[in-house]
């Protein structure tokens, strides 16, 4: 396979280490466990083999890709058209209109990316044909496992009666592989250790009481400025709590957690890559696994129990050894083994300067790729028919059924205004502030 075409693309000039070692690994169809920490590349790193290994004049779906995360079954399709093959691509994820997902499996993809419990869904009703399935990843495999999808893992690849390769990708190492897995003498790409591979973050203390924990966090935000910043919580109350604080505030900020609907958490994130907000509040659910921006500071407002989730929640900062800064909010009576006693103090006490609004505000169109709409019509629209220059527009993503673009904050009440009474593609369509 070419792969120059597939480089230029996606704007990249060779594959990193880890992901040359894995094309190889998965030559002749072997087995291989993949562990790399997040932010690595591991998307890539079997995306490529799956495209060598599809067979153009087979018919069925030919690999399957389970993940743990809506988000990152979303991602890694993005990564696959990126890539411009000519192959169908086709995702299934709780919260997704079941009706489109199984008018898609009509004419089988070549590749299925999805969540467990909804493949397991699509066997059960007979919406596909699992036995033309050759390849399984099982990916963010550890993940998928402490959330609890084992049962509808094991349901789905005991369904797959012909399947000849398991490709398997952690974040972290695993004492014991189940065996449902059916590994056969797995290759072993082991990259966690790898120097390159581990962010540049420097560690800061916050010492506040339990009383003054908001205040202190507040006046660290003003402290940090218009920087990236993901606000990581233990429990959803508590992000919901800060979210509020920043709301009274006047502070751009996104939330993304458990509790949240489907599409809340798409549009959250959403925002905090298209330059909409510049603070992202979570809990763990965002510590790895999704495509999200360079983050340049990581505030811990509540720390983790176990030093494996504080070291995925820093690896979303500092990607390709730039260098972040991971804040953790602490009182006098906390103690964690994993935190040394000498870490440096951040005084905030002097900070009360609100952070800039940020650059862009998203704009929601009711119009989507089932509308036959794309990039360059909402491109075309927004210059042509509101007025636009093409600096004022940041990142467009098309849905199904709807589009979001990143507007120039200064310019989105004067072009909604425009726009009210302009087709889209001869079609009238609702256009407003997505909140």
């Amino acid at each position: 396979m070419d792969l120059q075409p597939i480089y230029t693309k996606l704007q990249i000039s060779d594959m990193n280490q880890m992901q040359k070692s894995t094309y190889t690994a998965t030559e002749n169809g072997n087995d291989v466990i993949l562990l790399s920490p997040t932010g690595s590349g591991k998307t890539l790193a079997f995306l490529l083999p799956i495209l060598r290994d599809l067979n153009p004049s087979k018919s069925g779906i030919q690999a399957l890709i389970l993940v743990p995360a809506r988000e990152l079954a979303l991602q890694i399709e993005q990564v696959f058209k990126s890539i411009g093959s000519d192959h169908k691509v086709t995702v299934c994820y709780g919260g997704h209109d079941k009706k489109i997902e199984v008018n898609n499996l009509t004419q089988a993809p070549a590749v299925l990316i999805g969540t467990p419990g909804r493949i397991t869904y699509h066997i059960r009703n007979n919406n596909f044909d699992p036995s033309t399935i050759k390849t399984v990843v099982l990916d963010e495999f550890d993940k998928s496992l402490e959330l609890g999808f084992q049962e509808d893992m094991e349901y789905i690849v005991q369904s797959m009666s012909n399947l000849s390769q398991r490709i398997l990708t952690s974040a972290t190492a695993m004492e014991q592989i189940p065996s449902f897995t059916g590994l056969s003498k797995p290759k072993q790409i082991n990259f966690l250790k790898v120097h390159e591979s581990k962010p540049n973050v420097q560690l800061r203390k916050v010492m506040t009481t339990s009383e003054e924990k908001l205040d202190t966090l507040f006046q660290l935000i003003c402290k940090i400025g218009n920087k990236r910043t993901l606000i990581f919580c233990n429990h959803r109350d508590a992000v919901d709590r800060i979210s509020e604080l920043l709301r009274e505030k006047g502070i751009s900020r996104e939330t993304f957690h458990g509790g949240m609907e489907q599409d809340e958490r798409e549009r959250a994130l959403l925002k905090f890559r298209n330059d909409s907000a510049r603070i992202l509040i979570t809990t763990d659910l965002a510590a790895r696994g999704l495509d999200i921006p360079e983050v340049e500071s990581i505030v811990h407002y509540q720390l983790p129990p176990k030093e494996d989730a504080f070291v995925h929640r820093n690896g979303r900062t500092a990607r390709m050894n730039a260098k972040g800064f991971s804040y953790l909010i602490m009182t006098e009576d906390e103690n964690f083994p994993f935190i040394k006693s000498n870490t440096p103090e951040e005084n905030v006490s002097e900070s009360n300067r609100v952070p800039s609004p940020t650059p862009f505000q998203t704009i929601y169109i009711s119009a989507g790729k089932k509308d036959k709409v794309n990039k360059v019509d909402v491109v075309g629209y927004l210059i042509k028919k509101g007025g636009l220059e093409m600096s004022d527009i940041g990142i467009i993503e098309v849905k199904d059924t709807t589009s979001y673009v990143a507007v120039d904050r200064k310019k989105v009440n004067a072009v909604l205004k425009k726009l009210q009474d302009e087709k889209l593609k001869g079609k009238k369509v609702k256009m407003e502030v997505a909140y």
